[in-house]
């Protein structure tokens, strides 16, 4: 039986007009003798969802009997990812896209819901749909910005920041946004800067709170971060990053009960999976600091294998090929430079080894001396080697670039500091180009940080790291990358000349400190200084996953950690094949 025109005319009429409760009224008076007519279940629950009345029942019968109806499908798939069910809103949502391919609002759920479940790189592309349908929406510039933030594209992040705060200025998610671009990029007057933008449009914004925190905590001021975390949890108390924020910057204790029950209570309930991995990587600290060893295994286990959902698998192959392709492509260099090519600048120290190898300690106590500036990790050599193999592979004199990438290099130097004789860079994974650094500036210093390959492997993997490959979430992954590092750095060493580097174990550094600090100084020809050993109160900006660790006294607690996680890490024993075990342990 059809309904009669005139009522579905005044449903509609009182929905335009906002009179919600005679509108729930009238449909379900109507339903009574048409409870099979979907658009009376859309009137319903629409007007129900916008009484803020649940009606999930409602918006999931109207899709039912509307599976053609973009709007209905939508609908439902709306209100399952308010509620954080994401993966059950998807199915409706991208049925409903199907219909409407052009509706700003599914593709803005939609994206959502991929993000949520860690599939940022997919939702990328909705953001970017939506964003091109209306341009001058700045909350979708926003969302997109923390998408492509995300799948670590943080300059097109930036972009898309710049854009919403151009629609809307103060717009406080967007500055935000930009804080933590600018923290990875190592701008931290500049990140401090945009954080406080952020709260000066919205005081009381917990999210721009707890990442004051963290630029605090960059700069040494512990106490003060945890003021801020702290600050932050009272004004929204499930605050992931926050909590996270308090376990990462001091040693845990099973006094903090209270912190352990709130995060057990988040971490049973639905949270998107990039929440999730931080919850979980902060459990795993907690326990591993209250020598729970099997519960912190569990949790960074977990954490893990969440991050494997995030982004592409490791692929061996490549980076083997990648590492081939770099002592193919450098191992001859020096025959093809005359001293002209060579620049004189003694200025550069280089730090390089596996990332939680001790190269920000190296740093920490280097930077202690008064001429000497900690630069941090400079962005530098891995497009010059991108630049050099460019042109040796269009059989162009590639050996021509040296004089520039040294004239380079010692200008993004200088601009950290113009005057320390001395100036620190830090980037672990410079081990792939130490060729290539010493090639164009044989006289830079590289200083080799290594340690026990699995206390190094493990303690990727126990953190969460923001620019790492795909090989931090893998144990196996994380075996195959050592054994390549080890490689290519057994190369250089036959081809640097001892005077061009030194080889320090972690592990000797913290045992014999003044003993290994005097032999880092006449390495890089400064003389002795006190203040080396009294390294961690130094006041300098340090971002890395080490900032805490680096301004506490030295210690030799982490040195074979991995003994409390032994039956777990089988896939890393291979590393103590008996030539690498003398390596590591091997004084240099």
């Amino acid at each position: 039986m059809s309904i009669d025109p005139a009522v579905l005319a005044r449903l509609k009429r009182l929905m335009q007009q906002q009179r919600l409760e005679e509108a729930e009224e009238a449909a379900r008076s109507a339903l009574r003798t048409h409870e099979k007519l979907g658009i009376l279940w859309k009137i319903l629950s629409v007007a129900r969802v916008q009484q803020h009345k649940d009606a999930l029942p409602e918006l999931t019968r109207a899709a039912v009997l509307l599976p053609h109806d973009a709007e209905a499908l939508g609908n439902l798939g709306s209100a399952l990812h308010a509620e954080g069910r994401w993966l059950a809103a998807l199915p409706y949502l991208e049925r409903a896209l199907s219909l409407a391919p052009n509706d700003t609002g599914i593709l803005m759920d939609m994206a959502d819901c991929l993000r949520a479940t860690g599939k940022s790189r997919d939702a990328i592309a909705l953001y970017l749909r939506a964003v091109e349908l209306e341009p001058d929406r700045a909350e979708w510039h926003c969302s997109l910005g923390n998408a492509l933030l995300e799948a670590r594209k943080i300059d097109a992040a930036m972009f898309h920041y710049r854009q919403a705060l151009a629609l809307r200025p103060g717009y406080a998610s967007a500055h935000l946004g930009q804080a933590l671009v600018f923290r990875q990029q190592r701008r931290s007057t500049d990140a401090l800067c945009a954080c406080r933008a952020a709260l000066n449009t919205h005081p009381d914004f917990a999210e721009a709170l707890a990442v004051l925190g963290e630029l605090e905590a960059d700069d040494g001021r512990f106490a003060t971060a945890m003021s801020l975390f702290r600050r932050a949890l009272h004004l929204k108390p499930e605050l992931v990053s926050a909590i996270a924020g308090i376990a990462a910057h001091r040693k845990m204790t099973a006094d903090d009960s209270d912190w352990l029950r709130q995060v057990k209570s988040l971490a049973a309930s639905r949270l998107p999976v990039a929440e999730e991995i931080t919850l979980r990587f902060a459990l795993g600290k907690y326990f591993d600091d209250v020598r729970e060893f099997d519960q912190a295994f569990t949790e960074y286990h977990r954490a893990n294998e969440l991050c494997k959902r995030q982004g592409p698998p490791y692929d061996p192959d490549a980076v083997t090929q990648r590492v081939n392709e770099i002592i193919d492509s450098l191992g001859d260099i020096q025959t093809h430079l005359g001293d002209s090519a060579r620049s004189e600048s003694e200025v550069p120290i280089v730090i390089i080894g596996m990332p939680r190898s001790g190269t920000s300690l190296a740093e920490q106590i280097l930077a202690s001396h008064p001429e000497v500036y900690g630069g941090g990790e400079v962005v530098f050599w891995n497009s010059a080697y991108e630049t050099y193999r460019g042109a040796k592979r269009r059989g162009q004199s590639a050996a021509g670039l040296i004089p520039g990438f040294a004239a380079d290099y010692l200008r993004q130097l200088r601009s950290l500091s113009n005057d320390a004789a001395r100036i620190v860079d830090k980037m672990p994974v410079n081990f792939m180009y130490a060729g290539l650094i010493h090639a164009a500036l044989p006289r830079a210093r590289i200083i080799h940080m290594s340690r026990h390959p699995i206390d190094t492997c493990l303690s990727i993997y126990f953190q969460n790291f923001f620019n790492l490959g795909p090989y931090a979430n893998d144990l196996a992954a994380l075996a195959h990358y050592y054994a390549e590092y080890r490689r290519i750095t057994q190369v250089w060493r036959g081809m640097l000349p001892a005077s061009a580097r030194l080889e320090v174990p972690y592990e000797g550094l913290v045992s014999e400190q003044e003993r290994w600090t005097r032999r880092m100084l006449d390495f890089v020809g400064l003389p002795w200084d006190p203040a080396c050993l009294d390294f961690h109160p130094a006041e300098r900006a340090v971002i890395t996953a080490s900032r805490w660790q680096v301004r506490q006294p030295i210690h030799t607690r982490s040195t074979a950690r991995w003994r409390h996680y032994e039956k777990y890490v089988s896939p890393l024993k291979g590393l103590l094949a008996e030539g690498l075990a003398a390596e590591c342990a091997a004084p240099c």
